[in-house]
Parts: C-alpha cells; structure tokens; sequence
C-alpha cells in the first residue's frame, strides 16, 4: 500500500520511541489521534510494520564478537544465513582476512553468550571461531 510523507512521519517517530502515544504524534502532525491510530493500523495491516520490539539497553547486556573461519568448501553465505537466526546473533557481518565472518552476539549473561557459542561452533562449515568479550563501550 502506498506510503504518503505523513505516514513516512509516524514510521520515524515509532522508530525513535515505539511507545510514543498516538497522541503525542497527533500534535506533531497536526492529526487527531483517532487519525494516527488509524494510519498505524494500516501500516500494520498492510505488513509496512511487520512488529513492535523492545531493546534493552547495552549497560543490561553481555555481548561478544565473535571471528569465525568458514571451511573453503563451504559456501559463506550459507553459513551466515545461519548465524542470524541464532539466538543472541544480534549482527552478522562477512568479512576478508583471516576470518570469513564476525558476529555480534548479545545476551544477559555469559552463560547465555557460551550457548549461542555453541550453537554457532555447530554449524555445517564451521571450523574456528575467536571470541573476544566486550568490557565497555566507549562515547
């Protein structure tokens, strides 16, 4: 369905901060909330947003990178296909030198992060990894 620059709008606010009332984004717009409503419905209904999430912030995480080395008789996409559907796979990037593909990996504790670990050393392909912990984020 078409997207006009109105709903192009309300998608960014809800992108900002999915839990800002349709109230509020009326008054930004100028639209009654009935009329936000409405269009996120619609946006809804007709798979423009596909869900609502929530995420929680880095300081309540664990995360780690993790290198990991693709056998050269393994297709490497096929490989990272996997890996994104891995819980606590939060990115997956290939990439060049001596490993075929980093992963971020996200969870609420290491033990989480040693299961999405293992998962991921099971994968058909897989034939090392390095794991490094992330202590802090730096601003």
């Amino acid at each position: 369905m078409f997207k006009d620059k109105v709903d192009e709008k309300i998608i960014e606010y809800l992108k900002e901060d999915s839990r800002e009332s349709f109230v509020d984004i009326g008054k930004k717009l100028k639209l009654s909330e009935s009329a936000v409503r409405r269009r996120v419905k619609q946006l809804v209904d007709n798979g423009t947003i596909k869900r609502f999430t929530l995420e929680l912030g880095e300081e309540n995480a664990t995360s780690a990178i993790v290198l990991v080395s693709v056998d050269s008789a393994t297709d490497t996409s096929k490989v990272s296909t996997k890996l994104k559907n891995l819980d606590g796979v939060k990115t997956v990037y290939e990439i060049t030198g001596q490993y075929d593909i980093t992963t971020i990996i996200s969870a609420s504790n290491i033990s989480e992060i040693n299961n999405s670990i293992d998962a991921l050393r099971k994968i058909p392909g897989v034939i090392d990894t390095n794991t490094v912990i992330i202590l802090r984020k730096v601003v």
